[in-house]
């Protein structure tokens, strides 16, 4: 049972007999006026207990985006319902307007609308809905909580998706240069062509040469249809906030990014959220669907408060491709772990494969560096310089083993990442 602001007035009224009349009997009246209201309006009250309740959530909805959820109620009480439907979501769900107000008459059904607008990525949940059904008089209401469990999953916003177009050119006119330009990059046969002094006799096709009876070679291209290899890290250093996002967000926006771009590219691309096990993997299957299969997986995805087990990290990776592939760690350059497991890590790696750091830079660090305000200020920017500096040597030792490193601010990480992946291209790394 729940008791209005009507009724609260109404109590209110009749002190004035009381005080005008004190008296035991004035007493008496007064308190048997209110309980008799209280009763007779509860009694006309149609039961909670006969709404039914249905629920019907979209599948999913990226970060930031307003979506419905929709509540279908039907009164199979006699009476007319007047009630007040509040619909129970977590505050990140950023349901506007949870709490409604409805009548419904007997035997018949209403539809209400929850506007949400998520707030945090991942699975968020509805557990019941409350209804309060109040009498004819509006003075109380009879009360009852129906389970009514939902899920509404919040996928990753991909607004590095905006650089997609520009990268994709860049493949384009890759494809399309001529061998000879990018001579002796990739192993992928092109084409033939006649012989120029300067080429390569390893190049030339003896079978060509003797039909056509000049001297013809080879042409190639980097190859089509690689594997590309993305780690995700999601340990504890993942779990640090920039700018407006955890480290973790701005290295799903980075991945998603890469992997859209290298599958368009003609390479088989998997990604593998990884901290002490397995958080999520996906793969390419050649059917258009990474994309999908990739922000569906990596929604729930939160930081996980343990140290990243590198020593198995490379056992992950040879799960999915025991070939030569492009290895993309993303994780941190914190230097407390980066000297005892990242840089012998992507060390190994590198002997058979071509390896990719990327990290986030809170761009904080450089603000501070240059602040010399204060003396608060001075001690700050000392600490910056040292991080940066410690960040820059962490860099060198990782490129004198061979590997690349792309150290970038979060709105910079994923366009700076599509970039270096189109060098390697470029390069016939790959």
């Amino acid at each position: 049972m729940a008791i209005s602001g009507r009724f609260f007035f109404l109590a209110l009224a009749a002190l004035v007999p009381i005080i005008a009349m004190p008296g035991f009997a004035t007493w008496l009246l007064s308190l048997a006026v209110l309980a008799v209201v209280l009763t007779v309006d509860l009694a006309l009250a149609a039961s909670p207990q006969k709404v039914a309740l249905q629920r019907s959530i979209p599948q999913g909805v990226r970060l930031g985006e307003p979506c419905t959820a929709v509540l279908r109620l039907a009164n199979e009480s006699p009476r007319l319902l007047r009630a007040g439907i509040k619909d129970g979501w977590q505050p990140s769900a950023g349901a506007v307007n949870a709490l409604q107000s409805v009548r419904i008459r007997p035997g018949e059904r209403a539809v209400l609308t929850v506007s949400l607008t998520p707030s945090r990525r991942g699975d968020l949940f509805t557990h019941h809905v409350s209804v309060r059904s109040f009498g004819p008089l509006g003075m109380a209401a009879r009360q009852r909580t129906i389970p009514a469990p939902g899920t509404l999953r919040v996928l990753p916003p991909f607004h590095a998706k905006r650089h997609l177009p520009s990268k994709l050119r860049k493949l384009r006119e890759l494809d399309g240069r001529a061998a000879v330009q990018i001579r002796g990059a990739g192993t992928e046969f092109d084409s033939l062509r006649d012989y120029v002094r300067g080429d390569d006799v390893r190049s030339i096709d003896w079978r060509a040469t003797a039909r056509r009876q000049d001297v013809v070679v080879r042409t190639w291209r980097p190859e089509r249809d690689r594997r590309v290899v993305i780690v995700l890290d999601t340990s504890r250093t993942s779990a640090s906030r920039i700018a407006d996002e955890t480290a973790l967000d701005t290295g799903i926006e980075a991945s998603l990014l890469l992997a859209v771009l290298a599958e368009r590219g003609g390479d088989r691309v998997s990604l593998l959220a990884y901290d002490r096990r397995v958080r999520a993997k996906v793969s390419s299957t050649g059917k258009g669907n990474l994309l999908n299969a990739m922000v569906q997986a990596l929604a729930p995805l939160e930081p996980e408060l343990i140290e990243l087990n590198t020593s198995a990290v490379a056992g992950a990776v040879r799960s999915v491709t025991a070939h030569r592939a492009l290895i993309v760690l993303v994780t941190s350059l914190d230097a407390g772990s980066a000297e005892e497991g990242l840089i012998p890590l992507a060390t190994s790696l590198a002997r058979q494969h071509v390896v990719v750091v990327a990290t986030v830079r809170d761009p904080a660090m450089d603000e501070a560096r240059l602040d010399r305000s204060s003396t608060t200020a001075v001690y700050r920017a000392a600490a910056a310089e040292h991080t940066l500096n410690r960040r820059a040597a962490i860099t060198a030792v990782l490129q004198q083993s061979g590997v690349d490193v792309v150290d970038a601010p979060p709105q910079e990480l994923p366009p700076a990442l599509a970039d270096a992946y189109i060098r390697l291209k470029a390069a016939g790394r790959l």
